[in-house]
């Protein structure tokens, strides 16, 4: 008879933490429970992990230097620090900006002191959303990243150029994770349908059970729809589909449905839980646009509505102005932006932009949300379509530059005011002409100091009425050039 394998007797209190922690398992979230646990499960980021990339190798070999892992919300900083954390073996202390302080911060530097000293291990710190902390907590850690007791493994959504301190920085490694597309999100969602263990798929029941659905189905409509809307988000494409997969209602096979994955295999004329595109629509309805007022969102996108708008693009510049608006953006901030661009980039061109520009912000100030929407899109149209030129920011700027070069030039006598008798004897204002009664309105008498006569600054474009500006402005300059 073989001989049985000897297993220690488990306590009473380690069969109850066992049984506790697998029913936390059963009852978190689809999004936890389908978290990837290895390279291979993680699905985007080929250029990080895929094979023979710089990262997987620095995670594979256990070699992983300080890295901050920066991109946007779900497309898997954290899970690659998890990820390190079962294949390191160096001792994986992980906070949250969140929720720790400075105390913890210096406690498990302290720990790691030791743990080195006694055992030469060293410490892998996770540090979740490493924006959230300030320059002095960050200075905790620096000497000890520095002197290599600690390996730093930062995540945050925000550009770490901006909320990394600079020491901190330098001594680190960054990592730039994308958003994860349509196709990604699709192939996550399939994996947790089909996912027997801790999907979708393990609760759903292979034999028939009275009133309980026995697999689950998702159309392929539907299926697209959430892979898109999710904006990148793993995790909002997981728990909306939880949501959907919860509130669908069972309903018999047919033949020829039209769904992308049925699980477990179902047996004809037996229910199925079938999530069509209304359930996704429905689960969907609360989701938060991706947009950050003060983060990397709100500089990238109101970039993109600005260049949008200089490039008379006015389709791409109503989507922008949309994508600001959804995600909460300060409307007053946006007619801001369209008054200086109506000025910098649309100026003499259309004089009538200002005003257009100024009004939405008026009437938006008047009017507020969500009705302001109406002003904003209307002075965005107006500006996307208005003639460009750039003549006004480039005149001010030549002009600054002499200004700033010749700042103690005196102002020529003839343009000094004459108010007392002591002044007109000293020549001020003699000489001067008065333009209207020259020809044209026009004396051709120099204006600018000495040292600058004849200095040209403001050129004019070819585009709408900056066109007759140009015209007017050569036939006074020939006048005043004449001898």
């Amino acid at each position: 008879m073989p001989s049985k394998k000897f297993r220690p007797q488990q306590s009473p209190r380690d069969l109850f933490r066992e049984q506790a922690e697998r029913q936390a398992q059963r009852e978190a979230p689809l999004a936890a429970r389908m978290r990837p646990r290895t390279l291979d499960e993680l699905v985007g980021q080929e250029h990080l992990v895929g094979p023979d990339k710089l990262l997987r190798r620095l995670i594979e070999s256990d070699q992983l230097p300080s890295v901050i892992l920066w991109g946007p919300p779900g497309s898997g900083k954290t899970t690659l620090a998890r990820i390190v954390a079962n294949a390191t073996s160096s001792h994986f202390e992980p906070v949250s900006a969140v929720a720790s302080g400075v105390a913890d911060l210096r406690r498990i530097v302290e720990e790691s002191k030791e743990r080195k000293a006694l055992e030469s291990k060293r410490t892998i710190l996770f540090i979740d959303e490493i924006h959230r902390f300030n320059k002095a907590q960050q200075d905790v850690v620096l000497p000890y990243v520095e002197d290599g007791t600690i390996t730093l493994i930062g995540a945050t959504t925000e550009n770490p150029s901006f909320e990394v301190i600079a020491p901190l920085l330098s001594r680190s490694r960054v990592f730039t994770l994308h958003g994860l597309t349509p196709d990604d999100i699709a192939a996550i969602l399939r994996r947790a349908l089909a996912d027997e263990e801790r999907g979708l798929a393990a609760s759903a029941h292979p034999e028939p059970v009275e009133g309980r659905a026995e697999a689950i189905a998702i159309d392929d409509d539907a299926l697209a729809a959430l892979a898109e809307a999710s904006g990148g988000d793993a995790r909002i494409a997981l728990n909306a589909l939880e949501l959907a997969a919860a509130a669908a209602r069972p309903e018999p096979i047919k033949g020829g449905a039209s769904s992308v994955s049925v699980h477990p295999e179902p047996v004809e004329g037996r229910a199925v839980r079938r999530i069509a595109l209304a359930d996704i629509e429905e689960a969907m309805q609360q989701r938060t646009a991706l947009y950050d007022k003060a983060g990397d969102y709100h500089y990238d996108i109101i970039s993109a509505f600005i260049k949008s708008l200089r490039g008379s693009d006015p389709d791409a510049a109503l989507y922008w102005l949309a994508r600001m608006i959804e995600g909460g953006e300060d409307p007053l901030f946006i007619a801001r932006r369209l008054v200086i661009l109506a000025s910098e980039d649309v100026g003499l061109a259309d004089p009538q932009a200002l005003p257009v520009a100024m009004a939405a912000q008026q009437a938006v100030h008047f009017v507020g949300m969500p009705e302001g929407f109406f002003p904003l899109a209307e002075a965005t149209i107006y500006l996307a379509t208005a003639p460009k030129s750039n003549s006004v920011g480039s005149a001010y700027g030549k002009a600054l530059d002499d200004a700033r070069a010749t700042r103690n030039e005196p102002v020529p006598l003839h343009l000094r005011n004459a108010v007392t008798g002591l002044m007109r004897g000293l020549g001020y204002g003699k000489g001067y002409e008065y333009d209207h009664n020259a020809a044209d309105h026009f004396s051709g008498q120099e204006h600018l100091p000495e040292k600058l006569a004849g200095r040209r600054y403001y050129a004019p474009g070819d585009l709408g009425y900056e066109a007759r500006i140009k015209e007017w402005l050569e036939r006074l300059r020939e006048r005043s050039d004449e001898p």
